[in-house]
């Protein structure tokens, strides 16, 4: 897409985006084919104003992860928009939403999602890198250092724990200090006392930052620290959207 229809489709959505750090319209995903398909989410509306923390909340297959995914514009709906801050982002192609992205944005995984082959300090080292960010290594040393992983930086993700290993995946995110943090059940596969230790550092690395906050969880504790929980359920949101 060229810059100057980026720009005329930002000039037509801003004036209902103003505020808001996301806004999902109407937004349809279906998966399948003819008797096959499947709908997951039905026109389904989400604004999320800059600054807040929201948690989705459903039983599993309820979409919360699709969700998630298009909201990040890792995937594509059926129909319906997303737009981030004052971008259209949905109509965008993927190379303009993997640059937005990489300025604004971060986002936790439940598997991690770290490069084995890498440290600690390299996989939070990289998306600096890709930002082109000349103190791409100091700011990593920082951020690991704040998760509590100074004594960590050349350790291989095979060598941490489960909870270390998350704790990298939240540098990773934090460390480009994205205005939107994605999370999808960051405590999914940690024990009750790690889980409790990484909600306490998500939230207070997600206050000290004032970025947007979104996540997806089965976790109540981690949900009730939101400042809106919604439930999602049979493709559309409860709850105050």
């Amino acid at each position: 897409m060229l810059l100057s229809e980026v720009s005329d489709l930002k000039r037509q959505t801003s004036s209902s985006t103003q505020n808001n750090a996301i806004l999902a319209t109407n937004l349809v995903k279906r998966v399948g084919e003819a008797e096959h398909t499947i709908e997951i989410l039905r026109n389904l509306n989400l604004a999320v104003a800059q600054g807040e923390s929201v948690a989705i909340v459903g039983s599993s297959g309820s979409g919360k992860s699709t969700l998630l995914g298009l909201l990040a514009g890792l995937d594509n709906p059926t129909s319906g928009s997303v737009t981030v801050e004052d971008a259209p982002f949905s109509a965008l192609d993927e190379d303009a939403r993997a640059a937005i992205r990489g300025k604004r944005m971060g986002f936790v995984f439940q598997s991690f999602q770290l490069l084995g082959t890498m440290t600690a300090l390299e996989n939070v080292t990289l998306p600096l890198q890709l930002a082109n960010r000349t103190d791409a290594k100091t700011i990593a040393i920082a951020t690991l250092e704040k998760v509590g992983l100074g004594e960590r930086l050349q350790h291989y993700p095979k060598q941490l724990s489960g909870g270390e290993q998350q704790r990298v995946a939240i540098a990773r995110a934090f460390a480009p200090q994205p205005a939107i943090l994605f999370a999808d059940e960051p405590t999914g596969n940690l024990d009750m006392q790690t889980g409790e230790r990484i909600i306490e550092l998500l939230f207070s690395l997600n206050h000290a930052s004032k970025s947007t906050l979104i996540l997806v969880t089965h976790d109540e504790k981690l949900a009730q620290r939101c400042g809106r929980v919604l439930v999602l359920s049979q493709g559309k949101l409860t709850g105050p959207t």
